[in-house]
């Protein structure tokens, strides 16, 4: 049994509440137009002795949103608004990104699916529609594994976990001394010379598209050494030179008990979208939406779409509800199952 001591951090330390002053632009109205940033008021927790970092909104059903390598819940923000206008949305910041903390500590999939089960329940939350983005992918599957009974389905976009190619730059970093070769690219100069190109591109209308801006985050924000020092952990975790390590290729009959949405852009250049069609055909019931011409980020790129799908997907399915002895019953072999059908039970 996980124990989680959890405790708000005290009012000093974390952004105010307060009502929001004219013109300030993280506390605007929901309902604006789907694609815009908007942000939400960045909150905290100490979950199991570690600051977590999260946005929510909203009131209704509860969708857990989980970003991907070397990004933040910030990436949702072209949909939150939306999305809070029927339900409650939680998109924390893994352990090692964004706002979290940068704990010297494991970053395995378990360990973050652990995290995010008991920042559920330091938030009153006993289940959700998980919905996870590349790294976030393999998150969310890996919660869905472990916690069944807290998930009611499960939305894949550009997922991690599903095959073994990834990206050449991403197997590139997996190597040992890219460590020493990353600080150089990632140092504060570098950055604040390519910040002042991006200031002058966005003043000359020029402004960089939505996958690029995602890009230019996940870059800057490895400019702080604990920060980095957090990424080649999380990369390693699931990457090798040779691609991706972790596979939930073996357990995806599993997600045949839930809803299942895949979302993918067709002109990935991280994760190939074979690696979709393949796990569409593995998960019986599953539904695939190939977004074509976007890449690693639908939901950023493509936001009124990805709106569209995902909440046509939730109003047709029925939340699952699987129970731990169904849960067991899945990885009994068909003629235990039998003999365990007809062996009455003993008397005490």
């Amino acid at each position: 049994i996980v124990v989680a001591e959890t405790r708000l951090i005290p009012s000093s330390t974390r952004p105010s509440l307060a009502p929001a002053r004219p013109g300030m632009r993280e506390h605007r109205r929901f309902h604006d137009r789907p694609g815009r940033i908007i942000l939400t008021p960045v909150q905290h927790l100490m979950v199991n002795g570690h600051d977590v970092a999260y946005r929510t909104s909203g009131t209704g059903p509860v969708l857990l949103l989980v970003h991907g390598i070397a990004g933040s819940s910030a990436t949702w923000t072209r949909v939150t608004p939306a999305l809070s206008e029927r339900f409650t949305v939680v998109a924390p910041d893994l352990l090692g990104h964004g706002a979290s903390a940068k704990p010297r500590g494991d970053y395995s999939l378990g360990s973050h699916a652990d995290i995010l089960r008991d920042l559920m329940n330091a938030l009153g939350h006993d289940r959700a529609t998980f919905v996870g983005q590349s790294f976030g992918g393999g998150v969310a599957m890996q919660m869905a594994y472990q916690y069944p009974e807290r998930c009611e389905r499960l939305v894949l976009v550009d997922s991690g976990g599903l095959g073994r190619e990834v990206h050449p730059l991403l197997r590139a970093l997996a190597i040992p001394t890219a460590e020493q070769v990353l600080p150089l690219v990632c140092n504060p100069i570098v950055r604040a010379v390519a910040g002042r190109i991006g200031t002058w591109l966005d003043r000359s209308g020029a402004t960089a598209r939505p996958a690029g801006q995602e890009i230019w985050r996940s870059y800057a924000s490895l400019a702080d050494a604990d920060t980095r020092w957090a990424f080649f952990r999380t990369l390693r975790a699931v990457i090798d030179p040779g691609g991706q390590t972790v596979s939930a290729a073996n357990r995806l009959y599993l997600s045949a008990q839930l809803p299942t949405l895949i979302v993918w852009g067709a002109r990935d250049p991280f994760i190939p979208v074979r690696h979709a069609h393949a796990a569409h055909t593995a998960i019986p019931g599953s539904r695939l939406e190939i977004f074509e011409g976007a890449g690693h980020y639908p939901h950023c790129e493509a936001p009124a779409r990805f709106l569209r799908v995902l909440l046509e997907f939730i109003d047709s399915t029925a939340p699952a509800r699987v129970s731990e002895r169904q849960w067991r019953q899945l990885f009994q072999p068909p003629d235990q199952e039998v003999a365990s059908a007809k062996t009455p039970l003993p008397k005490v």
